[in-house]
């Protein structure tokens, strides 16, 4: 009878091997491309707006152009600024500009939103895709490790062309990381906001992996650590930098640029402690704003007038620069976009976004409530228990020829299997060799 159990226990450990194997095997790749290979937004010139546009009597021109980043991939650049007129040279006096980044998933086009803004209070408004992301060159993303390269190269183009003055940055998720990574070392930055970004990927990444538990995710730390570990392991190899070089947490104590941070009440992705986290450590000047939505909602109308106060007092603009009578939210649409109207949304209006092509794209831009629900369900597939995958879908307007697309991300595979050991009488934890190889790993990191 002792050798029967003895046999039942061996098969149930051998089975309860491969289901990890299986796992592994199916959402390796997957929760690795979370973090390095996002969806990857592609999208017209022709949907950042009309090159050309005029706004409360003053004509504005969008300069699109590429940059070199220092590992010498080509970086998709725009700037917004006021059309240089005859005999009214509005270009004469260097202006301010505000860099916009964009989030993970994500490109330029998110910057539309933050244009009636900066031309409302006479700043030009710079926006490009970070590597890896949208029309520009690379691979792979970082979530900030290396797009904080990307930044520099931004800075030192508008220092150099002698008609930017002071320079803030606005950053959401990856990109509210970025600005935060930079700054820290950068004090000549005027002014940041920093909306949605973490304080730690390593946290994050175990925030992601407690939440899978807390919803009925069964699996032994143990097993969380060794796949932390071989998911570190592969984004240094393919990605080229450490997970725990993300963070921008550890220098903030030293960072004195004024910074407002926001964060969204019902973000479940990067809550809103994140937030609040770094901006209790942050050495300079600081503020925290709350704001209704989750990771990837549209701000409200309060977030812009405050970002108007707060660019404003830090980023030395002057009066003279506001245009007359331009609102700073524009009823959150883009500045050729008349409304006439102010602090009202698209509904008061009669208007809808499927209605409006410049707009739709916004939909599915960034870390929407889809990606984030996918990572989550790919945490199950990788370490429920049962090994029962749940589908992991992602929609977005596939049919509308002005809706952002995104390709299929490249496949990571796992190492290969381990291959099957019989057991050894004085082995006390069979399947302890089983689970030390597999590369069942992918979970914790995503993006961001």
């Amino acid at each position: 009878e002792d050798d029967t159990q003895q046999v039942i226990v061996g098969e149930e450990d051998e089975e309860r091997r491969l289901s990890y194997w299986e796992m592994a095997k199916y959402g390796y790749g997957e929760l690795v491309n979370a973090i390095i290979r996002p969806p990857r937004a592609e999208y017209e010139n022709e949907q950042l707006g009309p090159e050309y546009f005029e706004w409360h009597g003053r004509c504005f021109v969008r300069n699109d152009i590429e940059l070199i980043n220092n590992r010498g991939q080509r970086l998709a650049c725009s700037h917004w600024c006021p059309v240089i007129e005859e005999g009214r040279n509005m270009s004469s006096t260097p202006r301010p500009c505000l860099i916009y980044m964009h989030g993970n998933a994500s490109a330029r086009i998110e910057a539309i939103s933050q244009l009636t803004l900066c031309l409302s209070l006479g700043m030009t408004l710079f926006a490009f895709d970070f590597s890896g992301s949208g029309q520009s060159d690379g691979d792979y993303v970082s979530l900030g490790f290396w797009e904080r390269e990307d930044l520099a190269t931004v800075i030192a183009h508008l220092r150099a062309l002698g008609t930017v003055s002071t320079i803030a940055l606005w950053g959401r998720s990856m990109g509210a990381v970025t600005a935060l990574l930079h700054s820290s070392h950068d004090p000549s930055i005027a002014c940041i906001i920093s909306d949605s970004a973490f304080a730690d990927l390593t946290q994050l990444a175990e925030e992601l992996v407690q939440k899978a538990k807390q919803s009925g995710l069964t699996v032994p730390g143990f097993v969380v650590s060794i796949a932390i570990r071989m998911i570190r392991s592969s984004v240094l190899k393919t990605a080229h930098f450490k997970l725990e070089d993300v963070a921008p947490i550890k220098d903030i104590d030293c960072a004195f640029v004024p910074a407002l941070f926001v964060a969204g009440s019902d973000d479940d992705f990067v809550m809103p402690h994140h937030s609040k986290q770094i901006h209790d450590k942050y050495a300079g000047d600081k503020n925290l704003v709350i704001v209704d939505g989750d990771h990837n909602s549209p701000r409200p109308r309060f977030l812009y007038d405050s970002a108007a106060i707060f660019l404003q007092n830090y980023a030395n603009i002057s009066p003279a620069l506001f245009l007359p009578g331009a609102d700073a939210f524009n009823c959150g649409l883009p500045p050729w976009i008349h409304t006439g109207s102010y602090g009202l949304n698209l509904a008061d209006l009669g208007l809808n976004v499927n209605d409006m092509p410049d707009l739709q794209n916004a939909e599915n831009l960034g870390t929407t409530a889809d990606r984030s629900q996918r990572v989550q369900d790919t945490l199950h597939n990788v370490f429920s228990a049962n090994g029962v995958r749940r589908p992991t879908t992602e929609s977005h307007n596939s049919n509308s020829d002005n809706s952002c697309s995104f390709p299929e991300p490249p496949t990571v595979r796992p190492p290969p299997p381990p291959a099957p050991q019989r057991q050894r009488e004085d082995d006390t934890n069979p399947i302890s060799d089983a689970i030390r190889v597999r590369p069942s790993q992918s979970t914790s990191e995503r993006l961001l």
